[in-house]
């Protein structure tokens, strides 16, 4: 694909992968940094990216020095809302929103279920976060995930999103399509798929060590012309903020016609392949998660029905559309 030019956002400068020794020894050039800047950091020269006032996480989540930021970021919140997607139901709750929803990493007992995520994830660190490009493209590397943002630009979008365990939502996501990115990355011709890889980090995440059964770490991927449909979108953002670390900060995948899990939460690795790939749960339980995954109420799962799903704002049971109601745009890739 021909390279595009994107206007930066905020800054003027070239987008380069992260130079071998700079990422090595990030930890302690941020912690020179911060002694040099301590002083104009005290002056109010550089706003923090978050306000403990009205953060939308639990007591206990991401308010503090462990967030990912980067000199510039909180003037790209809240963005400019795409008016293109639009929705047929109430927006949810920001409440519901950050303290519903699966993180298996962090699940580390018998008695915690999906409502209680939010209170375990105060330790994930997600400053400084490089993701690593791969496989056949002709830009691959380490980059950092500040350069994409101001490379790619924020928009706010509003979709539906359903689990495949038949509840949903009405999401408001900040982020750029997965396309734009694409693009900038140039694959090579014979790209058919993207594998992505979530964070796996055993000390901060103790769901991993408890969850032995699992095949660690967490993937996901798209066919190619999935990945490039206007609606697959890459996420940084949630209800005008930074996103949560519960909700898969500080970057993840928004595929809305998809079931859930294939929307990968905090992505360390996206790959470019020619051939389809493992996932996580079409590996570890192939009955009942296959690859596509896509919203269909005429395909129960083995162990429930998918022909209705309940809204989490007010408990309404509605009838689940096929490709989650986003048919128009989508329905052409599987014909």
């Amino acid at each position: 694909m021909a390279k595009i030019i994107i206007p930066k956002p905020w800054e003027d400068r070239e987008l380069r992968a992260v130079d071998e020794h700079v990422y090595l020894n990030r930890r302690e050039i941020l912690r020179d940094l911060a002694v040099t800047t301590a002083g104009l950091m005290a002056g109010g020269m550089f706003a923090s990216c978050t306000d403990d006032s009205d953060q939308v996480d639990g007591p206990t989540s991401s308010i503090g020095d462990r967030n990912f930021t980067f000199p510039g970021m909180d003037s790209l919140y809240p963005a400019d809302r795409n008016s293109n997607y639009d929705l047929d139901r109430p927006m949810s709750d920001p409440y519901d929103v950050t303290h519903y929803n699966n993180f298996y990493e962090f699940i580390h007992s018998n008695d915690e279920d999906i409502k209680s995520i939010y209170k375990y994830v105060s330790v994930f660190d997600t400053r400084d976060w490089i993701v690593q490009v791969a496989g056949l493209a002709k830009r691959t590397g380490t980059f950092h995930l500040g350069d994409l943002i101001a490379e790619m630009g924020l928009e706010e979008r509003l979709y539906r999103h359903r689990c495949v365990e038949a509840w949903a939502m009405a999401v408001p996501w900040t982020g750029f399509p997965f396309s734009r990115l694409i693009q900038f990355l140039e694959p090579e011709d014979t790209v058919t798929h993207l594998r992505m890889q979530t964070m796996e980090n055993r000390e901060q995440m103790q769901g991993i060590d408890y969850q032995t059964w699992w095949p660690w770490p967490y993937v996901e991927a798209l066919r190619i012309e999935e990945a490039m449909n206007e609606l697959a979108f890459i996420a940084t953002g949630l209800f005008g903020k930074p996103l949560s670390k519960q909700n898969g900060a500080p970057v993840r995948l928004v595929v809305p016609w998809k079931y859930g899990f294939k929307s990968i939460k905090s992505i360390v690795k996206i790959e470019f392949l020619d051939h389809q790939p493992e996932t996580f749960w079409n590996k570890a339980v192939p009955a009942e998660y296959g690859f596509l995954a896509n919203v269909d109420p005429s395909v129960p799962h083995p162990r429930w029905s998918q022909e209705t799903e309940i809204m989490i704002i007010d408990g309404e049971r509605r009838a689940t559309q096929k490709y989650n109601g986003y048919g128009a745009l989508v329905a052409h890739l599987y014909e």
